[in-house]
Order: C-alpha cells, then sequence, then structure tokens
C-alpha cells in the first residue's frame, strides 16, 4: 500500500504521486497498465503509466478541499499490456494495490458566492442609492469575519462606496449613462484575521437610461434656396439624433415654432421616419434684398417625460444654374455683379498680403543694421580702435636686445638701434646724454626712464603702437661700485682689490682673500 500527502490548493493537472509494479519481464513484455477500479476518488484522480519507466502517475482532476474531505483511498490495478497467448493460461497477469491520498489543510483567500456580480442602477439615482449586495466566505474551518473593499484602480472618480462588514454597494457620486454605461469594479475580500489573505470578485453595474437629452439637429445643414426656386419646392431634409436609447428607440417630432409658422417664405412637413422636409411656400427669391433666412425648429421626442429643443436652419439665397446648382451665395453674389470673381478676390489678396511681407521685411533689416555701409567723412578715424596680437620673444629671445647693454649703465647709455623691429628707414637721431649723476630720492632712475622715453618718441623705427620694454638697470649709488658679475662680459678680469682693507673690519676678510695679487700669500699663516 501506498500513501502521499497533497495540499488542498494543488492545482488542477498536476502530479500527485506516482507508484510502480514490478515486471521480470523486458521489453514489451514489461509494459504496464494502469486504472483505478475502486475508492472515493473516483472522478476526482486519474493514472497513467509513464511509457519511459512503467511508473503509474497519478493526477488531479478536480479541486480539492480539506474542509470537505481530507482523505482518498484508491484501489489501484496494475497489469500487462502485451500477453503472450501461450501463456495466458498461468495468468492472471496483474496486481492490486491501496494508495492512501491525505490532503494536507492549506490557508486560503476568501472565496464569493458568486465569481461575477451583475446589477442595474438608473442614472437619475440619488447618491447614497443601495445598488446591491456582495458576500464572501472563508474556505477554511476558521471562518476568519471577511471586510469588504472596493479596487480603486477599478473605481478612480469613486463612483460608489462598500459596507466594510455587510458587502453593500451605494452610489458615492451621480452617474451619468452617455458618459459611462456599465462599470466594472472589482471587490476585494479580506480576512480580519489574516489580512494577507484576499480574495477578489467583479461587480458589473450596469447604469439604466432616463430621458434627460433633448433631440438635435443631426448634422450641420448648410441649406441654400435658388432664386429660381417654384413654391412648394422642398430644399432640405432634416434628422435628429439623441443621446439616449430609449428601450423601445426613438421617435422624433418635427414642426415650426410659434413665431415661424406663420411666415410666408418656407414651411415644415414631419416624414414620420424621423426625418422631415424643408419647402418652399413662394417663389422669387432675391439675394440683394435678402441674401439669408433663419427658420427656427422645434424638436420633440418621445420620452416620458418628452423632452424639445429648438434648432435654427440657415438658409442662404443663391444664383443658381438649370440644373440647381449654386453659383454664388449671399454676399458674394454682389461681388460677382462688380465684376470681380472668386479667382480675382483671391490674387489681389494675395498680392496684397505678399506686399505687407515685403514691408516688414525690409523695416526688420532695416533696424538690425549697426552702422551704415558708407562711412561719414567727418568722422574722426582715431575713434577706431586697431588691436594687435604681437607677442615678444621672452627671455629666451636673445636677438631682439643686447642683454650687456641693459645691464651695464655706461654701455646702456649708447644710442642703438632698435632691434626689436626692423627699420624702414635709417635712424637719423643719435645722442649721447650726460651722465648720470648720483642724487637723493631714486632720481637716477627717473632720469634713467625719461631719457628712455624721449629716445622712444623721437626714433622713426619704433613701432607705431604701444609696446613695452624692459630695462635691467641697477643704479649707480654705491660708493664700492657694482659687486656683480654683470660686468665680466665687458670689464677685465684683473681688477685691484687692495682698497677692501681700507673699509673696515667688516671687509677683512674679503681684504686678506682678494687684497693681494700673489695668491700663496693667502694661505700663509
Amino acid at each position: 500500500s501506498y500513501q502521499f500527502a497533497v495540499p488542498e490548493s494543488l492545482p488542477v493537472a498536476s502530479v500527485v504521486a506516482k507508484i510502480k509494479a514490478l515486471d521480470s519481464d523486458v521489453g514489451a513484455n514489461a509494459e504496464m497498465e494502469y486504472r483505478i477500479i475502486e475508492g472515493d476518488g473516483l472522478g476526482v484522480f486519474r493514472v497513467e503509466p509513464d511509457a519511459d519507466t512503467q511508473e503509474g502517475v497519478i493526477t488531479l482532476q478536480k479541486n480539492l478541499d480539506f474542509e470537505t474531505k481530507s482523505t482518498y483511498t484508491l484501489k489501484i490495478e496494475a497489469s500487462n499490456k502485451n500477453i503472450d497467448p501461450r501463456f495466458r493460461a498461468q495468468g492472471p497477469f496483474s496486481d492490486t494495490a491501496m494508495v492512501k491520498l491525505v490532503v494536507e489543510n492549506v490557508d486560503e483567500p476568501p472565496v464569493f458566492s458568486s465569481p461575477i456580480s451583475r446589477m442595474s442602477v438608473s442614472e437619475a439615482a440619488k447618491v447614497g442609492t443601495i445598488i446591491g449586495t456582495v458576500s464572501a466566505l472563508d474556505p477554511d474551518s476558521t471562518n476568519s469575519p471577511i471586510r469588504y473593499s472596493i479596487d480603486r484602480n477599478t473605481d478612480l472618480e469613486r463612483f460608489f462606496n462598500i459596507e466594510a462588514a455587510t458587502g453593500v454597494i451605494s452610489t458615492a457620486k451621480p452617474l451619468d449613462r452617455e458618459v459611462n454605461a456599465v462599470h466594472n469594479i472589482t471587490i476585494l475580500a479580506i480576512e480580519s484575521l489574516d489580512p494577507g489573505q484576499v480574495g477578489k470578485g467583479i461587480a458589473l453595474i450596469t447604469v439604466m437610461d432616463v430621458n434627460d437629452n433633448a433631440p438635435v439637429f443631426a448634422i450641420e445643414y448648410e441649406t441654400f434656396v435658388c432664386e429660381t426656386a417654384q413654391p412648394g419646392q422642398v430644399i432640405e431634409t432634416i434628422s435628429a439624433v439623441d443621446k439616449d436609447e430609449p428601450p423601445s428607440g426613438h421617435r422624433f417630432f418635427f414642426s415650426l415654432t410659434a413665431e415661424a409658422a406663420g411666415n410666408h417664405n418656407f414651411t415644415l412637413r414631419d416624414n414620420k421616419d424621423n426625418t422631415a422636409s424643408v419647402l418652399t411656400k413662394r417663389g422669387g427669391f432675391q439675394r440683394r434684398e435678402q441674401a439669408m433666412y433663419r427658420l427656427p425648429v422645434l424638436i420633440v421626442d418621445s420620452g416620458s417625460p418628452a423632452l424639445s429643443s429648438t434648432n435654427t436652419l440657415s438658409i442662404r439665397v443663391c444664383d443658381c444654374d438649370s440644373d440647381g446648382t449654386p453659383q454664388a451665395c449671399g454676399t458674394e453674389a454682389f461681388l460677382l455683379s462688380a465684376g470681380l470673381s472668386t479667382g480675382a478676390l483671391v490674387a489681389i489678396l494675395a498680392c496684397i498680403l505678399t506686399l505687407l511681407v515685403l514691408v516688414l521685411l525690409i523695416v526688420t533689416v532695416r533696424r538690425r543694421k549697426k552702422e551704415p555701409l558708407i562711412l561719414d567723412e567727418d568722422r574722426d578715424v582715431r575713434e577706431n580702435i586697431v588691436r594687435y596680437d604681437d607677442e615678444g620673444g621672452g627671455e629666451e629671445d636673445t636677438e631682439a636686445f643686447d642683454m650687456v647693454a641693459l645691464r651695464n649703465l655706461n654701455v646702456a647709455r649708447d644710442s642703438k638701434a632698435r632691434r626689436d623691429v626692423t627699420p624702414e628707414v635709417p635712424t637719423l637721431y643719435c645722442s649721447r646724454p650726460p651722465p648720470y649723476k648720483i642724487t637723493p630720492d631714486n632720481g637716477i632712475f627717473r632720469d634713467f626712464i625719461w631719457d628712455r622715453l624721449k629716445d622712444a618718441d623721437v626714433d622713426p623705427s619704433a613701432p607705431p603702437y604701444d609696446s613695452l620694454q624692459t630695462y635691467a638697470f641697477e643704479g649707480s649709488g654705491s660708493v664700492a661700485e657694482s659687486l656683480s658679475s654683470l660686468e665680466s662680459l665687458s670689464t677685465d678680469s684683473e681688477q685691484s682689490y687692495d682698497y677692501l682693507s681700507d673699509w673696515g673690519p667688516r671687509f677683512k676678510k674679503l681684504a686678506d682673500l682678494y687684497g693681494h695679487n700673489d695668491s700663496s700669500n693667502i694661505f700663509s699663516s
């Protein structure tokens, strides 16, 4: 015997269990057949052989319910599929086994008594009107209380409410069948003891129609009457539409309003088929006298209560050809009589529009101009700013300047031609200003700068724009003159330093080092 556990939530067609009968034969003689011959699970389970393993596969055919039945006992027979006739007398070639299936309890969500609840309500129902009731139960043995709610994703505008405890559905807003005739909302049933268990049901609410819309013209009519029309001639056939949908269908009644019933120009005939014909009552219409007529038409429906509306039919007087086709209607006729056709009028308007566009373009271009094309002769050209992007060679440029002249005061005094530009004419100016004298308050530097400025102002080879010139002028105010090696390029390296011994104790060390020509005396003790 066999025993298997089966959860009650197992889907239909799922495999419940597998059993196998032993057979010493091989090949075709070992093929098996299985069938349920007894038990309380007839129709609930099914057994079939596996072609590869020759096992009996038990599958579920109906949904299980632990609360209804918790165990099933099946008697299954296994037999050879192919029996050799020579050994049939030695049979039977079959065996039976008992299979017990135990259904396991599973916490299930609530189940609605009807998966789809159909309800109806009049579109004239007031807010709070009860529409219907839904109910659901907990299928488990705990029988948890149920609370109801509406899935607002299916009722975005919140037209309906539901009582959480009773499941009573009512209206929360006025309804309009012409906007939405059927509302498909989802109702949620939630277990109070386990809110995670939620069941879903559908409520289809149909909004019943009431006669709350008046009939109107089916289309926007463009009606005309020819100047040659005769009395009693049909010039238009009109019909109507209504947003409402009465159970017996629409029935419309047409007539002229009381004010228009006595007019001498047109009349109306109801055709009794939801249409009406407009007829002329006279002839001799002239567009010069009156180009347009307006005829008010009253349309009444067959609803309860009946609703009506007044619609105005505009009728133009036209000049027609022999077939009744309009050639010119209304105010256009006066233009035609003056000798202007429609094509000519369109051409004139196009020309005027083109001229306006050209004028606008010319004005726009003139406003956007920043300066005239011809320069004013009185304008001073010195107002123009000319920018040059020339750059110097930097410290590595040894061709433009004589570095020795910049470093030595006496050499720098010599006027030389500028090497930063190529002169176009020979330099005519050359002067040697007097030597600089030591003056207080850094006056020697002011004199040096003024002299260089004067040289630049009268130098014809100077560029015609501002330029920066750098001078490494150290001045000549020191009693000891310059101690640097800047003059080593232009002076003799053999010098007498005996004067250092006259400068006092502070220069004694230097006097000992450089004060004697014989270097051997320097290191004597």
